[in-house]
């Protein structure tokens, strides 16, 4: 499963990069309100620090609008993924770039019906929110898994993007079913690296080798 980090922090996604497991970046107009940055800028920033996709998110909700919008940002790097709503204009949107060899994230997806219109229209990922399904009384797991399910049964290329991931319960759960790909802040990726009998093993190889009085 690929790992993508859901932010506009750049100090985040310099970190996770340097080890080595980070496949791309996810952002959305929040993020990059959050990060008190130019929107191209910081875009054009996070595209140089990572190899893989960076997914770049359209203001305008009409279909001109999207496609005049798409045409700016993905001149700001060849990694640039532009990310469209899961609306009837958003597929019309995403079906004319990826026909022309644009990469599309279809976004805010809450549905397997969704998904498969999102695959037919071409996207190259398909973000169903998880977290958000949760909240609102419905398994956001049982949404990944009818997503695998219509996918495998039809071949689509599209890669399931599970985002919204809020813990790693989700993240583990999602591999388990066979998403293509998470997104998550980094405080849920960092927070797979942790886990108390690791602590504790650390604690004692360091205790014993105190005891030892040598040095590397």
């Amino acid at each position: 499963m690929k790992f993508f980090v859901d932010t506009a922090e750049i100090a985040d996604i310099k970190e996770l990069a340097a080890t080595g497991l980070l496949d791309g970046v996810t952002t959305n107009p929040s993020l990059i309100a959050k990060s008190g940055r130019d929107f191209l800028e910081v875009t054009k920033e996070i595209c140089g620090i990572v190899d893989g996709p960076v997914s770049a998110e359209v203001i305008a909700l009409d279909h001109e609008g999207m496609m005049r919008e798409a045409e700016i940002l993905r001149k700001i790097a060849d990694n640039v993924c532009i990310k469209v709503p899961l609306t009837i204009d958003g597929l019309k949107t995403c079906k004319a770039l990826t026909s022309d060899g644009t990469k599309v994230n279809v976004t805010l997806c809450f549905s397997a019906n969704q998904a498969l219109l999102a695959a037919k229209a071409g996207a190259s990922f398909i973000s169903p929110f998880i977290g958000r399904h949760d909240d609102n009384g419905f398994d956001g797991m049982d949404l990944i898994r009818d997503i695998r399910l219509i996918y495998d049964n039809y071949a689509f290329e599209t890669e399931i993007l599970a985002a919204s991931v809020r813990h790693s319960v989700h993240v583990l759960e999602c591999a388990k079913i066979g998403a293509d790909v998470m997104t998550a802040p980094p405080a849920v990726i960092k927070g797979l690296f942790k886990h108390v009998l690791t602590d504790k093993g650390i604690e004692g190889f360091m205790a014993d080798w105190a005891k030892t009085g040598q040095s590397l």
